[in-house]
C-alpha cells in the first residue's frame, strides 16, 4: 500500500508540475495579442508567433481553461484576467447575426470562415460556462445557456448550409458531436434544466456506446449510416483510436453520475481494445486512424502520433483504474505515460510537441496552430494529476475507497 502511494503521489507531481510550471506559463508568456485582443494560436518552438490568424475554437478552448484553472486550481487574478482577455474578443467578434459562432477570424477579428464548424460553439459554451462560474456575470450565463440550445437545434444537421456533401447519396451520421455533448453536457449541468441534461446524457450514452460502437468489431467507428449499420466507404470503416479513448472518459463521468457499474465496465473494456488495436507494436505510440478492414486510410497522416490522443488516452486509464480497480488500466497506463512523456514534452522551451512521425521524431516544431491550441495538454495533466493524488491518498488511507 506505502509503496503504491508513493507510486501514484510521484506520478500525481510530474503531471502537476507540467502543468503549472511548464504548460501554463507558456501560453500565459507568449499567446496573448495585446493589441488587438484574443490569442495568438500559432505559436512555434520558442513561443514566437509565426501566423495571426485567430480560430475561434481554440479560443473558446484556452478561456474555457484558463477559468477552470481559476475555478478548480487556484482562484489567480491573473488567470482570470487572461480567460476575460480571450471572451471579450469573442463576444465582439466571435458570431454571426443569428448567434453561431464562426470558425476563423483574422487577427483583428473579421471572419475568415464560415460558422460551418459547431465545435467552435461548442467550446464558446464550455467557456463561458466556466466564466460564468468565476464571475456570476449575468451575460456569460446567458451566452452560455443560448449557444447550448442552439447546438441542440443544429445537432441533426450540424454543417447546415455549409455541407459539402450531396444529399441522399451516402447519408452518414458522425461521432464527434454526439461524443462531445456527452462532455458538454456535465460541464454545462448546473445551467441547465434538469430535464434537458437528462435526455442529452441518455441520448449521448446511446449514441457511443450503442449506434457507434459496433460489438462485432469491439470498435467505435467514426460514421455510420442514419440506421447505425456499417458503410463499407472510406469514412465508413475509419477509426480514430483517440476519439474512441477520449470518449470513453466522457462516458466513465457519466456512468459515475448515474452509478451504473455496467456502464463503467463497458467503458473500460472498451477503452482497453482500443487501445489493444490502435497502439504501434513496432514503434510504440497509438496510431491517429486505422481502417477497420485494413485497408489504407484516406488519411495520409493515418500514422502520424499525436499530442491530444496520447493525453487523452491517459486520463481514460487512470479514471478506469480509479473506477474499476482493473490492473489493465494502470498496466497500459504506465506504458502510455512512458512513451508520452519521453517523446512529447519540450523540456528545453517548455510545453509539448504535437506531432510525431511513426518512430516517434517530431514532425513540427510547433506549439500551437489550427489545431492545437490550449486544452487537451492542461486540462489532461489536471485529471491526471487530481486521480492520481485520489488514489495515493486511498492506498495510504484505505477507509476512503469506500467513503
Amino acid at each position: 500500500m506505502i509503496n503504491n502511494a508513493i507510486m501514484f503521489s510521484e506520478y500525481a507531481k510530474i503531471y502537476r508540475d507540467n502543468l503549472l510550471n511548464d504548460v501554463i506559463p507558456f501560453w500565459l508568456n507568449n499567446s496573448a495579442d495585446d493589441e488587438l485582443g484574443g490569442y495568438f494560436t500559432c505559436l512555434d518552438t520558442k513561443g514566437e508567433v509565426f501566423d495571426t490568424d485567430k480560430f475561434v475554437w481554440l479560443q473558446g478552448r484556452q478561456v474555457w481553461t484558463f477559468a477552470m484553472l481559476y475555478n478548480n486550481v487556484e482562484q489567480k487574478q491573473e488567470w482570470l484576467d487572461f480567460a476575460l482577455h480571450g471572451a471579450v474578443f469573442l463576444l465582439k467578434h466571435g458570431r454571426d447575426t443569428n448567434g453561431n459562432w464562426y470558425f476563423s477570424l483574422n487577427r483583428s477579428g473579421v471572419p475568415l470562415t464560415q460558422p460551418y464548424n459547431i465545435f467552435s460553439d461548442c467550446f464558446a459554451a464550455m467557456a463561458f460556462a466556466q466564466l460564468y462560474k468565476a464571475t456570476q456575470n449575468e451575460l456569460y450565463k446567458t451566452v452560455a445557456i443560448d449557444t447550448f440550445n442552439n447546438i441542440l437545434k443544429k445537432k441533426d444537421d450540424p454543417k447546415g448550409v455549409y455541407n459539402k456533401a450531396f444529399p441522399g447519396t451516402r447519408p452518414l451520421q458522425g461521432f464527434s458531436l454526439p461524443m462531445i455533448l456527452c462532455n458538454l453536457v456535465l460541464e454545462m449541468e448546473f445551467l441547465l434544466d434538469a430535464k434537458i441534461v437528462d435526455k442529452t446524457i441518455n441520448e449521448g450514452i446511446e449514441k457511443v456506446m450503442d449506434v457507434f460502437y459496433q460489438p462485432d468489431l469491439g470498435l467505435i467507428l467514426e460514421s455510420v449510416t442514419p440506421n447505425g449499420d456499417f458503410s463499407d466507404s472510406f469514412d465508413g470503416r475509419l477509426v480514430n483510436p483517440g476519439h474512441s479513448l477520449e470518449a470513453m472518459w466522457f462516458i466513465m463521468d457519466l456512468a459515475n453520475r448515474k452509478k451504473d457499474s455496467q456502464l463503467m465496465k463497458k467503458a473500460v473494456d472498451i477503452a482497453i481494445d482500443t487501445l489493444v488495436y490502435g497502439w504501434d507494436e513496432e514503434f510504440g505510440g497509438i496510431f491517429y486512424f486505422k481502417d477497420v478492414k485494413g485497408h489504407p486510410p484516406l488519411q495520409l497522416e493515418w500514422d502520424q502520433k499525436l499530442w491530444w490522443v496520447h493525453i487523452e488516452t491517459l486520463i481514460t486509464l487512470i479514471k478506469g483504474y480509479y473506477h474499476t480497480n482493473d490492473e489493465r488500466c494502470l498496466a497500459w497506463f504506465k506504458k502510455v505515460h512512458d512513451y508520452t512523456f519521453a517523446h512529447f514534452p519540450d523540456a528545453e522551451n517548455g510545453e509539448w510537441f504535437g506531432y510525431l512521425n511513426r518512430q516517434g521524431q517530431v514532425l513540427m516544431q510547433l506549439k500551437g496552430g489550427k489545431w492545437k491550441g490550449c486544452f487537451h495538454i492542461p486540462r489532461g495533466l489536471l485529471q491526471c494529476s487530481n486521480v492520481l493524488q485520489s488514489l495515493a491518498e486511498m492506498q495510504e488511507n484505505p477507509k476512503l475507497i469506500n467513503a
